[in-house]
């Protein structure tokens, strides 16, 4: 089952003393996370409705000043928060294409049938995207779709790869 939430970034650091934080953004490009209103942050396990009052890419980052968060105090209690907005407010994805947080979870499956765990999130490295799969042991695979990554099926929940079980 798809989750309500899909996760934008999180909050990474503090920016000057005026209540803007860095923001770690999965977007393409980064400084998409700025154009979402409202946005929720996870703070202690609730999702609270926050509303971006600016923001901006800043060298190779993004920094974001949200609504009533007006010092370097009430920006410390942000640190470490998910960004995230609730699915309705995103586009379909367009065929072929998948949001992350719906491949995680996935069931990892060889062409042979061996099972390599589950897909527990992942990462964006410049070249390609690559899951991080966590079974009987940890792999890195590359999100390469045709040579590594052969078939999703988010119905079966299974993610099927060319992929050698001994790498």
């Amino acid at each position: 089952m798809m989750s309500d939430w899909v996760v934008l970034g999180r909050v990474s650091g503090l920016f000057g003393v005026n209540g803007w934080v860095r923001v770690f953004s999965h977007t393409a490009p980064r400084e998409g996370i700025t154009h979402y209103d409202p946005v929720f942050l996870n703070q202690k396990g609730e999702w609270r409705e926050r509303k971006i009052e600016a923001g901006r890419t800043h060298n190779a980052g993004v920094v974001l000043k949200f609504a009533g968060c007006d010092d370097r105090d009430q920006a410390i209690a942000l640190l470490q928060s998910e960004i995230a907005v609730r699915r309705a407010q995103l586009p379909p994805p367009s065929p072929g294409e998948y949001y992350w947080t719906d491949l995680e979870g996935l069931r990892v499956v060889t062409l042979d049938g061996v099972e390599l765990g589950i897909v527990a999130s992942l990462f964006a490295t410049g070249a390609n995207d690559v899951m991080v799969v966590k079974g009987e042991r940890e792999r890195l695979l590359p999100f390469v779709k045709g040579s590594v990554i052969v078939e999703i099926n988010l119905e079966q929940r299974l993610l099927r790869v060319d992929w050698d079980p001994d790498f």
